[in-house]
């Protein structure tokens, strides 16, 4: 059904089977919209069309309305035309008509009044006169000289070019000066890197601080045990200067009975590298178990985690001298310490299975701690209770490390405990 109402045109249940359409509507993204622009494209086309249908009777009136004329209008021009051929003849005949006679007396070759000689005459003077005026214009000074006003005009824009240049090139030399002084910082400050990261290598700097740091720690444990810790970052070992601590296990009471080489890095190594490093500090130094000591997490070997052991003669930790903390030092100590006596022990006193489970106790322990630290530093809250499991956990660790110790004692002979 369709209807028109209120200038609108309404169509309900229009079914339309043509291809094209479809097909434009299947590939249209708003097949309402293209509906509806081809309603009003073939809305206009009709018009058109019957538009074209009126004009073609129009110009059927008009052709027979002009044979009409025609026929009419070739009556009267015949009829003109037979009155203006008189005239002709009779104004502009060869001989006696009147523009004939006028045409010879002022445009002849033999009249002194014909009109080309008097042009001619006029041109003449006119062309020189414009010459002189021309030339006395362009020679002058005056700012009636286009030439004068082209040259101040050029001289203007070539000055305006040249301050504005003059401009950008101071602009650019102050930049390049910042950027000269900038890089030159950047220069500077990189060389001071370099500098730090060299001496970190030889030990120096703030690596040779956290190496102290390590060694202070590394005393006071040995001390407290009856070992003794010596720094040797500044003196060569066996084949070079490998390992910055070395712990004489019991040589405070007599001979060592093991020896335990630190080896501080505060750089991050591959565990190639870190392993590599160990070995060499094991044969530098002599001793039978080498610990690297790195100040966070970060810097350890990629894929490693700390107090985990590789080859049974080898261990990671880590001890930052800023928290205050000793307490995973002191189980790297512990448990390094433990392998070398229990390695070394000549009797079947100690228990291995009992100094293992203490062992893996104090990693367990350890590995709590390191949890409850994480939870610290991810959240503010309740870090006072927090902190008091953490020191709960390390008295724990501390008591594991003191059993080890006893353990330990009860299966030295009389004769080496004298």
């Amino acid at each position: 059904m369709v209807s028109v109402r209120n200038g609108r045109l309404m169509i309900d249940g229009l079914l339309v089977d043509d291809e094209t359409l479809v097909q434009l509507a299947e590939e249209s993204e708003d097949p309402a919209q293209l509906v509806r622009d081809a309603l009003v494209i073939g809305a206009r086309v009709l018009d058109r069309e019957q538009a074209g249908t009126n004009t073609d009777f129009v110009r059927a009136e008009f052709e027979r309305s002009a044979r009409e004329l025609k026929d009419e209008f070739t009556q009267r021009a015949k009829a003109i035309a037979d009155r203006l051929d008189e005239k002709v003849d009779e104004t502009f005949g060869p001989e006696d008509g009147h523009v004939s006679k006028l045409v010879a007396r002022h445009f002849g070759d033999d009249s002194t009044a014909a009109v080309q000689h008097k042009v001619r005459k006029v041109l003449d003077d006119v062309a020189a006169q414009m010459r002189d005026d021309l030339r006395k214009q362009l020679t002058s000074d005056s700012a009636d000289n286009p030439i004068v006003a082209i040259q101040k005009a050029s001289l203007g824009v070539m000055k305006q070019n040249a301050d504005q240049q003059n401009t950008h090139l101071r602009t650019m030399a102050e930049k390049m000066e910042a950027l000269r002084v900038e890089l030159a910082q950047l220069k500077a400050e990189r060389e001071k890197l370099e500098e730090l990261d060299a001496e970190r290598d030889r030990g120096t700097a703030k690596g040779r601080t956290y190496e102290e740091a390590l060694v202070d720690a590394l005393d006071t444990l040995a001390n407290a045990r009856g070992d003794v810790c010596e720094g040797v970052g500044d003196f060569g070992g066996e084949g070079g200067r490998k390992g910055d601590a070395v712990i004489a296990i019991d040589a405070c009471g007599g001979p060592a009975r093991g020896r335990i080489v630190f080896e501080a890095k505060n750089r991050r190594l591959s565990k190639k590298e870190a392993l590599e490093e160990l070995d060499g500090a094991l044969r530098t130094r002599s001793a039978d178990y080498a610990v690297l000591v790195v100040p966070s997490d970060e810097k350890l070997p990629a894929r490693t985690n700390p107090l985990r052991e590789f080859n049974g003669d080898k261990l990671f930790v880590t001890f930052d001298p800023q928290d205050g903390s000793t307490l995973a030092l002191e189980v790297a100590y512990g448990l390094a310490r433990a392998r070398v006596l229990q390695a070394r022990s000549e009797t079947d006193r100690v228990d291995p299975d009992a100094v293992r489970a203490e062992v893996e106790r104090a990693q367990g322990g350890m590995d709590e701690v390191r949890r409850i630290k994480t939870q610290l530093s991810n959240a503010r809250t309740g870090i006072d209770n927090a902190q008091g499991i953490v020191e709960t956990m390390a008295t724990t660790v501390r008591g594991h490390l003191a059993r080890i110790d006893e353990l330990l004692a009860a299966g030295i002979p009389d004769d080496d405990a004298a």
